[in-house]
C-alpha cells in the first residue's frame, strides 16, 4: 500500500475494505491493553521463591537483626549485588524502598529546595527558574516529576545513538538555568535504543559546560533487561565522569521493579560520596530506614551478578516472543509502505512507533473504539504535547501471545485506515 502512488479510486477502494475490517474488529467486543510496561504474571512468578528464601533467618551477614530500625542506606548484601549494575563503588550506593521513582523525585526535590550540602545551595534558593532537558520521545513519569515541582522542560531530539548531543551541549552552554537532563540510557523508554559510547562520554562532560550544580539523572531502569546475551552494552557513566572529573554531576538510578515483584522490590541510587552525604541528610528527615528484610530477600534470591543474569534470562524467555509478535505484525502488515516507522529494540519493555504526521491521536482513539487500549498519544513528550502528533508507545509485556496477535491486527488496521482517510481528505 503506497499512498503516494495510489489513485483516488484506489484509495476509496482501500478505505472501503479497511472500514469493513475495522467494523468487524469493533463488533468483536475486545478488551485488550497495551498501555503500561509492567511484568506479566508469568514473569512475576519467576520470583515466587522470594517468599520462602529467608526461612526464620532474618539477620544479615553481620548478624544484625534486620527487623529493627536503622540502616538508612541499606544492607551490605544488596550494595554488593547492585553496585555493579550501576558501575559504582559499594560506598557510593544507597538501597531504598520499592520505587526508583521515589528516589528520583526526592533527588529532584532535594536539589531544588534543600541543596547539595557542601557542594552548594539548591537550584531554587534564590527563586530562580529551573529548566531540565528532556530527550523525546521519553518517559512520561520523568516529565510529571518536573511539572509537579515547577521545573520547565525543554525537549531535545533523540536519534539512534541517544540524545542529539550537539543540541544538548548548545543549550546548556547558552542557558545556565538548565540544571538537569533526564536519561534512560539502555533500551530507552520508549525507543529501546542504547546510548553510544560517544554519547555517554559527552554526557559525562556536560557539567563542564553547564551552570552550577548541573545534574545528569541517569535512570538505568533496563540495565539488565536484554532480550538476548548479545544485546548492545552500555558504557559506564560513572567511569566516564571520573575521567572527566565530573563525578559529582551524575545521579544513577535503578530498581528490581521488573526483576522480582514490581510492587515489592528494592530501588537504588548511585552518587559520589559528597552527593550521597547530602542526599542521606535530607532523606533521613523522611524515614528511619527502608525495609531491610525485603532487601535481604532479594540478596538471598539473586545472590550475585551471575544469579541476576540467569534470572533475567528467564524474563527474556517470556518477553522475547511478545516483542517478536509485535514486530512480525508491523513487518507483515505495514512493511515498507511508509505509513509507519518503528524501533526493533533488543531489550527493555517498549516498542516505539511513529505514524504519518497528525495521526497518532486518531489511531489511538480508533484502537480504543475497537477495544484495544494504547498509551495516550503525546504521553512520551513534556506536557503531553507531541508537536507532530506521531509517536505511540506499545507495551507488549502483559498480554498473552494470543492477545497481542489480536491487538496488533486491530492496530495495523487502524494505522492503514487512518492513513488512507488522511490521504483522501488531502
Amino acid at each position: 500500500m503506497q499512498l503516494d502512488q495510489a489513485s483516488t479510486e484506489q484509495l476509496r477502494e482501500w478505505e472501503s475494505a479497511l472500514s469493513a475490517e475495522y467494523e468487524q474488529h469493533k463488533a468483536a467486543g475486545l478488551s485488550l491493553d497495551l498501555t503500561r510496561g509492567k511484568p506479566s504474571s508469568d514473569q512475576l512468578s519467576l520470583s515466587d521463591a522470594i517468599l520462602s528464601v529467608l526461612g526464620n533467618d532474618l539477620s544479615n551477614d553481620g548478624g544484625i537483626d534486620l527487623r529493627n530500625y536503622g540502616g538508612l542506606d541499606g544492607i551490605a548484601e544488596c550494595k554488593r549485588l547492585f553496585a555493579p549494575v550501576l558501575d559504582v563503588n559499594e560506598d557510593e550506593i544507597l538501597i531504598g524502598g520499592n520505587s526508583s521513582l521515589t528516589l528520583m523525585y526526592f533527588a529532584v526535590l532535594f536539589a531544588s529546595q534543600m541543596g547539595f550540602g557542601d557542594l552548594g545551595k539548591g537550584w531554587k534558593a534564590g527563586g530562580d527558574t529551573v529548566k531540565f532537558l528532556c530527550p523525546v520521545p521519553g518517559y512520561d513519569r520523568h516529565f510529571s516529576v518536573c511539572e509537579h515541582l515547577g521545573i520547565d522542560m525543554i525537549p531535545v531530539a533523540m536519534n539512534d545513538n541517544g540524545p542529539d548531543m550537539d543540541q544538548v551541549e548548545s543549550l546548556v552552554k547558552a542557558d545556565s538555568s538548565i540544571k538537569g537532563i533526564w536519561c534512560v540510557p539502555r533500551f530507552s523508554n520508549p525507543t529501546g535504543i542504547v546510548y553510544s559510547d560517544d554519547v555517554v562520554a559527552r554526557i559525562a562532560k556536560l557539567a563542564t559546560l553547564a551552570g552550577d550544580n548541573f545534574r545528569v539523572f541517569w535512570d538505568n531502569a533496563y540495565a539488565v533487561h536484554s532480550l538476548s546475551d548479545n544485546a548492545p552494552k552500555l558504557a559506564s557513566l560513572m567511569a566516564a565522569a571520573r575521567k572527566a572529573g565530573t563525578e559529582d554531576s551524575v545521579y544513577l538510578f535503578g530498581s528490581t521493579s521488573k526483576i522480582t515483584y514490581a510492587g515489592a522490590g528494592v530501588a537504588f541510587v548511585g552518587m559520589s560520596a559528597a552527593n550521597l552525604k547530602a542526599f542521606k541528610a535530607h532523606l533521613g528527615m523522611t524515614q528511619i530506614g527502608p525495609d531491610k528484610v525485603n532487601q535481604l530477600r532479594h540478596a538471598r534470591l539473586l545472590k550475585d551478578s551471575d544469579g541476576l543474569a540467569d534470572h533475567m534470562r528467564q524474563h527474556a524467555a517470556v518477553l522475547k516472543p511478545r516483542f517478536d509478535s509485535v514486530l512480525k505484525h508491523l513487518n507483515e502488515g505495514i512493511g515498507d509502505s511508509g505509513l509507519l516507522s518503528w524501533t526493533a529494540p533488543q531489550g527493555g519493555y517498549f516498542i516505539s512507533v511513529d505514524t504519518l504526521p497528525g495521526l497518532a491521536k486518531q489511531v489511538v482513539a480508533m484502537a480504543a473504539d475497537a477495544g484495544v487500549k494504547l498509551t495516550p498519544a503525546g504521553a512520551t513528550f513534556p506536557y503531553g504535547q507531541d508537536p507532530e502528533d506521531r509517536n505511540i508507545r506499545i507495551a507488549p509485556s502483559v498480554p498473552s501471545l494470543e492477545e497481542i496477535d489480536r491487538a496488533m491486527q486491530v492496530f495495523v488496521n487502524c494505522v492503514k485506515l487512518a492513513s488512507v482517510r488522511q490521504r483522501l481528505a488531502n
